[in-house]
């Protein structure tokens, strides 16, 4: 019983060991975790970095769906009204705008806060993010392309911050709606612009049928120009054919025993050759004893 419990304290003092191992590499990363969200809370703070969190986050997005940049969409088009981060063209040479510039001072303002002034940051965030709908709206970015709808897309880079405006602001989405803002997120904008590709890639393969079509039509009309022409071949070999058995006839009956006198005068002792019409060799060629050997 003794060396049974020796045993037992030593494996539970290796087992302390590990699990205060485990406990100090734990504190250590949960350190790291708070400087880095420290870190990265102070640098969202700056509105120029958050602007361009947002812009890299938007042109993520753009690169997951598939779409290149100069030839899917066009970044930073400056316009009457402003300069959206990114116009995504649509069919039909349509244009989207799509803008970033979303506030989180508020927010971050939340998070850092006890729970006491965090209502009233997150209610400001809210009221934040009303008035940059109203902002976008009032833009009308699509009056500034020839064919746009009716619709700006005001892009969240955090869903977390979407979230809680919603929360503190149930109506903000149809208000949003109303001033002809759509409000998206990162997983929202992704399956709208798969959307987008998916009819871009329909287009395509319209395009692709209908030139297969033309093609097909085209070569139909060379096929019936072809046998036309062969038709007139044939029917030119079929009166060429007339004229030289017509020529071997008269040959026969006007030439050739005239000819033949010759030979029985001795004048000379070579046969002449025998000439055939054309006609008679082609159905002889053609005939079923020919095929048999027979004839």
């Amino acid at each position: 019983m003794d060396k049974q419990v020796r045993e037992l304290e030593q494996k539970r003092e290796g087992a302390y060991q590990s699990l205060e191992k485990h406990l100090g590499q734990l504190g250590q990363a949960q350190t790291q975790l708070r400087d880095t969200t420290v870190t990265l809370a102070q640098a969202l703070k700056s509105s120029t970095v958050r602007g361009r969190w947002g812009e890299l986050q938007l042109r993520r997005v753009l690169e997951l769906a598939g779409m290149t940049s100069h030839v899917d969409f066009d970044e930073q088009v400056t316009t009457d009204e402003g300069r959206p981060d990114v116009i995504v063209h649509l069919l039909n040479q349509g244009i989207l705008p799509v803008d970033a510039k979303t506030p989180m001072t508020a927010y971050l303002a939340a998070i850092e806060a006890d729970e006491k002034e965090q209502q009233a940051k997150l209610a400001a965030h809210a009221q934040a993010m009303r008035n940059r709908i109203q902002e976008l709206g009032r833009k009308q970015y699509w009056d500034q392309f020839e064919r746009a709808p009716e619709m700006v897309i005001m892009f969240v880079p955090s869903e977390a911050c979407l979230s809680a405006a919603f929360e503190q602001d149930p109506a903000l989405l149809g208000f949003g709606v109303g001033k002809h803002v759509l409000i998206t997120t990162p997983l929202t904008l992704l399956a709208l612009l798969r959307a987008i590709a998916y009819g871009w890639q329909q287009q395509q393969i319209t395009e692709n049928v209908r030139e297969i079509a033309k093609q097909g039509q085209e070569l139909y009309e060379r096929v019936i120009k072809f046998l036309d022409l062969f038709q007139k071949t044939g029917k030119g070999l079929e009166q060429a054919v007339e004229a030289y058995d017509s020529a071997v006839g008269s040959l026969e009956r006007w030439l050739l025993p005239s000819a033949r006198r010759f030979k029985e005068l001795s004048a000379s002792t070579k046969d002449l050759p025998e000439l055939s019409p054309v006609n008679r060799r082609t159905r002889s060629l053609s005939s079923p004893e020919a095929d048999d050997g027979v004839g």
